[in-house]
């Protein structure tokens, strides 16, 4: 579905937004811009947004990519040239915001500043992801979500007491540092809407991890405690933890509310466990963790998956098996709440991807259509929104200043990797 020709719906359809980012945070950020009927025109470099040359492929598609991409107007211009600068600040001035996310000081050395697009256009908001901030003494170093885990404490957090520190196998903090930037555009954008002032938000891969750290910090600065790992238990709320079934399947139980553990009482057909002044509320419940975490184990470990899950339901306590993706496909309720939308593709007739996050009763998020080809709008979008002529497009397509879809090879993996290796621009 062509957007251009197509009325966009949605609370934020009155914002333009450019995105200059690749990879991960930059573009969640604008996505969340796209789902809510904002134009959002993402700029991929020539070689193509790395994003590409990531995940699994059908043919040469990437289906991380075409689903990072949804939504978004595309185009491509080599940044390192004057005239795809130039390209840049005509399109400010008929923007809202522009998210970006290179190194600190890529864009500066591009004369693409905040302070040179606000010249331009005064209430712009510029959102700018970054590993570590625009200051501070490591705002110069390169980062992606994993060191910013590092850095904050969270991935010392994450794992098993005798192992190393783990990882989710996906870019977690990425993402919430792009959920941050966008919460943080639109806060800028509410002031601007009250008073006209445009303004710049700095948010960091390190600082959203370490916004997660709200137990950790004050019991450190008051008790001088070191946070530990603690593999599947979430410590001081007990129980909550992952036990194992007959079958070998896994069920996770969180029962630390009194409520809610007499109900896990009353299921495991043990209703005095409630009463035993050792369980009895939670401060004695996280006390005395060992004996009742293994309580439950011994009861859990007597049924198949299947059952024991089914038992916990319909006694009201909160428990699940742990999906896998496959299971995710199987469930309805998945189905119920429009999370896995059939999205038209370019090329593979129809893309399921993740659907939109939150709803809303009144102004709903919709997904018209997946990412394609590298420079798929380029000519549309700089005809639309730039004084640039058709012909003078066409001299920069020639001189590999821009790049439209279906005039160059398509294969975008070997640049795409190779743009993903460098390292100036992270």
């Amino acid at each position: 579905m062509d957007m251009s020709e197509t009325k966009r719906v949605g609370p934020l359809a009155p914002y333009r937004v450019l995105e200059l980012g690749s990879l991960v945070a930059g573009p969640f950020c604008g996505s969340f811009f796209a789902d809510f009927g904002a134009e959002v025109i993402k700029l991929e470099q020539i070689e193509g947004d790395p994003v590409r040359a990531m995940g699994d492929r059908v043919g040469e598609k990437s289906l991380f990519g075409a689903s990072m991409m949804r939504n978004k107007r595309l185009i491509a211009a080599d940044l390192r040239t004057p005239e795809g600068q130039r390209i840049v600040l005509d399109l400010v001035p008929r923007c809202d915001v522009v998210v970006e996310n290179f190194r600190p000081g890529v864009l500066e050395r591009w004369g693409l500043s905040y302070e040179r697009m606000r010249e331009l256009h005064p209430s712009l908001v510029m959102v700018r992801l970054s590993g570590f901030g625009q200051d501070g003494p490591y705002s110069p170093r390169p980062g992606y979500g994993v060191i910013g885990e590092a850095v904050s404490g969270l991935r010392y957090l994450i794992g098993d007491e005798d192992r190393p520190p783990a990882r989710v196998a996906l870019p977690l903090t990425d993402y919430v540092a792009g959920l941050y930037a966008a919460l943080g555009a639109l806060v800028a954008l509410e002031h601007r809407n009250r008073t006209g002032e445009g303004q710049c938000v700095d948010a960091t891969l390190f600082e959203s991890a370490f916004s997660f750290l709200r137990s950790e910090v004050p019991s450190f600065d008051k008790l001088g405690k070191v946070a530990k790992r603690a593999g599947s238990r979430l410590p001081g709320h007990v129980p909550s933890n992952l036990y194992e079934t007959r079958d070998g399947g896994y069920i996770h139980i969180t029962a630390g509310n009194n409520s809610v553990f007499r109900r896990l009482a009353c299921a495991m057909h043990q209703p005095g466990l409630a009463d035993d002044p050792r369980f009895a509320d939670p401060v004695d419940r996280a006390a005395n963790e060992a004996a009742i975490d293994s309580l439950i184990a011994q009861w859990v470990a007597r049924h198949e998956l299947r059952d024991v899950e089914r038992l916990l339901v319909e006694a009201d306590v909160v428990a699940s098996r742990v999906y896998t993706v496959e299971d995710i496909f199987a469930d309805p309720h998945f189905k119920a709440r429009g999370m896995l939308p059939a999205v038209p593709d370019d090329e593979l007739g129809t893309l399921v991807v993740p659907g939109v996050v939150p709803k809303l009763s009144r102004t709903p998020g919709h997904i018209y259509r997946t990412g394609g080809a590298i420079g798929r709008d380029t000519c549309q979008v700089l005809l639309e929104h730039t004084s640039l002529t058709r012909d003078e497009i066409h001299d920069l397509e020639v001189r590999g200043i821009v790049r439209q879809s279906g005039r160059r090879d398509e294969n975008p993996s070997a640049e795409a990797k190779a743009l993903a290796t460098r390292q100036p621009d992270a």
